[in-house]
């Protein structure tokens, strides 16, 4: 026994050497985009020579930009807002339900999750010219839901997996009619799952740029377009203040579900 305690302890040390290599590879793009945030020069300058919140100021007068985070913003919530109802509504059946071709059906579900998002993007483009939905909200709304559905399935049905049902059947037993429990026992329960599934979706949303590039037209577009259009069509140091909002914005709303699990833990 004491023979496995050196490999297990070089084993624990190897991973965590390994997962702080990841995240100072992930991290590092960041704390080089932010400091150049804050520059007053008119080109990027790593680090800045002179500090200012000019192209904050740019961001924050300019109607193009503003439109674009106004839209990517308003397209968020309503994607996470249905992929929410949608991913919950799929999760509880898959988890539930026994029939034929269930778990063909669960792949089906995480298709958008290993598709090629080009693929996916083809194909939406293709079905909402048909449909006549290019470059409106709902079409992107719709669109960014069938990315965002997969990730609200996979975060409350890791919640459904430690799910004890005995709590329905007792909610049952008092008198509770199907609709009661499910509003006051199932999904406080799932409460955790929801949000991190809500919260994965609006940033799925708020990130997506492929399907939007499609989608886009002069009077819609949301804000990874305008960051797309900014660093391809010109060289304009606004991207950087645009690409530390996107960073800060999903860093906080990343870590609501980690605070509301931790909140239910103590209490």
């Amino acid at each position: 026994m004491p023979e496995h305690v050196p490999r297990e302890r070089a084993l624990g040390w190897g991973l965590r050497c390994w997962v702080a290599g990841v995240a100072i590879l992930l991290l590092a793009p960041t704390l080089v985009v932010i400091p150049m945030s804050f520059g007053a020069g008119q080109t990027f300058e790593f680090p800045p020579r002179e500090w200012s919140l000019r192209w904050y100021r740019e961001f924050f007068e300019s109607p193009e930009w503003m439109a674009s985070l106004v839209t990517s913003v308003q397209v968020g919530l309503l994607t996470a807002v249905l992929a929410t109802v949608l991913g919950v509504a799929a999760a509880i059946g898959l988890d539930r339900a026994r029939f034929r071709g269930k778990e063909i059906l669960r792949s089906a579900m995480m298709a958008p999750m290993i598709v090629p998002g080009i693929v996916v993007a083809v194909a939406i483009y293709a079905a909402f010219l048909r449909w006549q939905l290019n470059g409106t909200l709902f079409g992107f709304v719709l669109a960014h839901t069938v990315l965002a559905v997969p990730f609200v399935v996979t975060a409350v049905g890791a919640s459904l997996a430690g799910y004890d049902r005995t709590v329905e059947t007792a909610a049952a037993s008092l008198g509770a009619s199907w609709w009661a429990i499910t509003w006051r026992v199932t999904l406080p329960l799932l409460a955790p799952g929801v949000a991190s599934g809500f919260v994965f979706a609006f940033v799925t949303s708020l990130d997506e740029v492929v399907i939007a590039l499609f989608l886009q037209t002069p009077d819609i577009r949301t804000l990874p377009v305008q960051m797309y259009d900014s660093i391809t069509l010109e060289i304009d140091p606004t991207i950087a203040a645009a690409s530390s909002l996107i960073v800060v914005v999903t860093t906080l709303a990343l870590l609501i579900p980690q605070f509301v699990r931790r909140r239910r833990s103590e209490t």
